[in-house]
């Protein structure tokens, strides 16, 4: 089992212009494999500024070690390295079913050692001389691709109103309401701000997808015939006008 020094304490400040490239950088840890000191400290300082919390290693030994924790969102790997070149260390990580993006950074910059760090399994290939600007673009995106895709919200519903978005299908009270393709866009868009006032600009630019008001009254005329659709002949109306505001719907306030 490989043993290494104690961690040095990872470096943390304050979130910055990170925020602008990749939200909520203060939860995404990484981990600099490096062993020239004026590079390490140039790296992780930067980093540190745009928010990143940066764990170092000094050789190969250490970067395997920490690598196979799985909170790091990135690991920048030098490939020359003592203990453990990089390539190496690249190899016992996947081998280990380690997943977390590596970036190698290198003097070695020939064709052949680029293809060599890509088809040995990392995701990026730097070499050096670099612009931190570049290296940081790299690893967001990197980590950007990594994050698991969002997951979509397929139904909506308020009270006893509930929308299968992939049906194409509203139902009250288990009873099937039939919409036209506006109205069930109009539909979609006040039950995904449910028990929020929404204004006629938001639905104009929501909707319609205009960014100008048409002077027309094509957003009553469809609120009308949806309020009628989905309120009339049950207990409680849903859909409400707010005097001055826009509409709203959810439970009578």
């Amino acid at each position: 089992m490989l043993r290494t020094a104690p961690r040095s304490p990872p470096l943390r400040v304050p979130c910055s212009r990170g925020r602008d490239i990749l939200e909520d950088t203060m939860t995404q840890k990484i981990l600099l494999v490096e062993d020239d000191p004026a590079t390490a400290d140039f790296i992780a300082g930067g980093l540190a500024e745009e928010g990143y919390t940066v764990d170092r290693a000094t050789n190969g030994r250490d970067g395997l070690f920490l690598g196979t924790d799985a909170a790091y969102a990135c690991i920048v790997l030098d490939r020359m390295l003592p203990g453990l070149d990089g390539m190496a260390v690249l190899a016992a990580l996947r081998g280990a079913g380690v997943h977390t993006p590596v970036i190698i950074l290198s003097a070695l910059g020939g064709a052949e050692d680029r293809i060599a760090g890509l088809t040995g399994g990392s995701d990026d290939y730097l070499t050096k001389p670099f612009a931190f600007a570049e290296l940081l673009a790299r690893i967001c995106l990197l980590i950007r691709r990594n994050q698991p895709a969002p997951v979509q919200q397929t139904v909506l519903s308020c009270g006893d109103l509930e929308m299968d978005l992939l049906a194409r299908r509203v139902r009250r009270a288990g009873q099937t309401i039939e919409l036209q393709p506006r109205e069930f866009r109009l539909l979609e868009f006040l039950l995904r701000h449910a028990d929020q006032v929404v204004t006629r600009t938001m639905l104009l630019e929501g909707v319609w997808d205009y960014h100008f008001d048409p002077g027309t009254n094509v957003i009553d005329v469809h609120v009308s015939r949806l309020r009628k659709k989905i309120d009339e002949g049950f207990d409680r109306p849903l859909l409400h006008t707010v005097r001055g505001a826009g509409y709203r719907i959810g439970a009578d306030k």
